[in-house]
């Protein structure tokens, strides 16, 4: 374990019926640090953080060692911000008392007090009329005040490090960004560290101090975010870089990576992303890389030193060659 980590994973490997869905993934959270993990659906990225509070579905089995034992001490020293906060709120009981259930279930306090909590925990996220909301369903509330409550739960025990997974989906631009302000003072008001797992690479931009991005359930790169998003090493972080739209010239094809992820259980030999990668080179297809440190980050690639600067370029180019080969058809 690193001695400036507040947690420290070692080799997780995650597997369902034999078939390994996250494979040998090192990584450390610091303290009051946003880690975020990016990626396409499937690369592990869920499975990952829920790994670290101990709640992978019923058939997974792991591997590795996650240190310390924070699950241990879920809702206490490690919490879950779920993606769907409606589903997370139980149906039959005021926000308030759920509230106020978290704050007893690790403190020896009086229902008086843990109620008082509860509003205080909800007026600090921004509900307005803290005290009449605590009284209200979790229907009651729009579907931002939801989000807005379960961070509260999350942060309620002031725990060392909050996981928050797709926090964000389904909700527009203006409740992405309360949400993540949000997020962002409640992780300051208690010190806590925040995993952040998201697919949208302008939050990462905008939010993380460092970046994993995980493909087909293992590290593919692993640094500070403003020097990964900024000249990325590894093709697949320029691919998701160019598949954004400010990367598109104007009336062209938007760059996107061609083809899907392999499933976890038909993995091509060598780099999993070899098949997909206008890089590759006899070796990928053979041999898969390990992390190796590259300008003071975690690479797993062959062929980083290929790469051009923009990294971006080189699907802008594979999307216009696609382009003029379907106006020749």
């Amino acid at each position: 374990m690193s001695s400036d980590a507040l947690l420290s994973v070692h080799d997780l490997r995650i597997t369902f019926d034999g078939i390994e869905a996250v494979r040998g993934l090192s990584f450390d959270v610091r303290p009051r640090e946003v880690l975020a993990i990016v990626g396409e659906s499937g690369a592990g990225k869920s499975l990952t953080a829920r790994a670290l509070l101990d709640m992978l579905p019923r058939g997974a089995s792991t591997s590795g060692t996650i240190e310390p034992d924070l699950a241990a001490h879920r809702g206490r020293r490690i919490s879950l911000v779920p993606q769907d906060a409606l589903s997370a709120l139980s149906p039959v009981h005021p926000v308030g008392d759920q509230l106020a259930a978290a704050v007893r279930s690790v403190a020896r306090v009086s229902r008086k007090e843990a109620r008082s909590r509860a509003i205080a925990a909800l007026d600090r996220v921004g509900i307005p009329d803290a005290a009449g909301k605590a009284r209200a369903y979790p229907h009651e509330y729009s579907g931002g005040m939801r989000q807005r409550a379960v961070i509260a739960m999350a942060t309620i025990n002031e725990p060392d490090v909050v996981v928050a997974d797709e926090p964000t989906t389904a909700l527009d631009e203006e409740h992405r960004d309360q949400v993540l302000r949000v997020l962002a003072e409640q992780r300051e008001a208690v010190g806590a560290a925040l995993v952040l797992v998201t697919h949208d690479m302008d939050v990462v931009r905008d939010h993380a101090d460092r970046v994993l991005v995980m493909y087909a359930g293992r590290l593919t790169e692993l640094g500070p975010a403003e020097e990964v998003l900024g000249r990325p090493r590894a093709p697949y972080t320029a691919g998701l870089l160019a598949s954004l739209p400010q990367h598109a010239p104007p009336g062209r094809r938007l760059p996107a990576l061609r083809g899907t992820p392999p499933a976890p259980g038909a993995l091509p030999p060598g780099c999993a992303f070899a098949p997909r990668c206008p890089l590759a080179a006899d070796a990928c297809r053979t041999e898969e890389p390990e992390p190796q440190e590259v300008e003071g980050r975690l690479v797993s690639c062959h062929r980083w030193a290929e790469l051009p600067h923009p990294a971006t370029k080189l699907f802008q180019a594979q999307a216009q060659a696609q382009e003029r080969a379907q106006e020749q058809v």
